[in-house]
């Protein structure tokens, strides 16, 4: 499966990074070298074997034809050949919900960095202090209070260490600048507040 790293920086951990459902964007890349740039490495699988799309519902197209289940099953082989390191895992909008799984999988797990998205958690879940940092739009219509609220009570019983950041009045993807829901001023806050997460891991 296509991926891109660099080479890994001492004492800094390695990402994991997922994209949306929009597929492998430019600004995906971007973000994974503002990461590499920090002293990270950065792992970048390309879910979608190259198909991107320009909104997300015709990104949900593609998901859905590929099916959750493979998509699973990619994600995971990509992780896999690094999760002894204790990865940090990340990802935008879907891509949230593949790293949120995969990181409550993974005993190793050093961190959990969501942008736009979070996924369902099984009642049973362990996290044992887990750090989770999630930035997301405010509102956003994927991701509304009510389940925001649930996701983060369900999290916090789990033992997760957790930090919710909300935009008010950025779109859902608001950290692409070539989608309709940028918001310049949401995304470099978000980045600046990531960084320093990660820096802190």
């Amino acid at each position: 499966m296509p991926a891109s790293t660099e080479p890994v920086t001492s004492g800094s951990p390695t990402i994991v990074l997922f994209h949306s459902v929009c597929g492998l964007r430019p600004a995906v890349r971007a973000g994974a070298d503002r990461l590499r740039a920090a002293g990270h490495e950065v792992i970048v699988p390309d879910l979608f074997d190259g198909r991107t799309a320009d909104s997300v519902a015709d990104g949900i197209v593609i998901k859905d034809e590929i099916g959750k289940d493979e998509l699973l099953r990619r994600a995971v082989t990509a992780a896999a050949p690094y999760s002894d390191r204790g990865l940090v895992y990340a990802g935008f909008s879907f891509g949230g919900s593949v790293a949120q799984n995969l990181a409550l999988a993974d005993e190793k797990a050093r961190g959990l960095l969501l942008l736009h998205g979070t996924s369902d958690i099984a009642e049973d879940t362990e996290a044992d202090e887990l750090p989770v940092q999630l930035h997301v739009a405010d509102p956003d219509p994927y991701e509304p209070h009510d389940w925001l609220t649930a996701w983060y009570l369900q999290m916090r019983r789990a033992g997760a260490d957790v930090e919710v950041f909300r935009y008010a009045g950025a779109g859902h993807l608001f950290t692409d600048p070539d989608l309709p829901d940028y918001d310049a001023e949401a995304a470099e806050s978000a980045w600046k507040v990531a960084l320093g997460f990660l820096a802190g891991l």
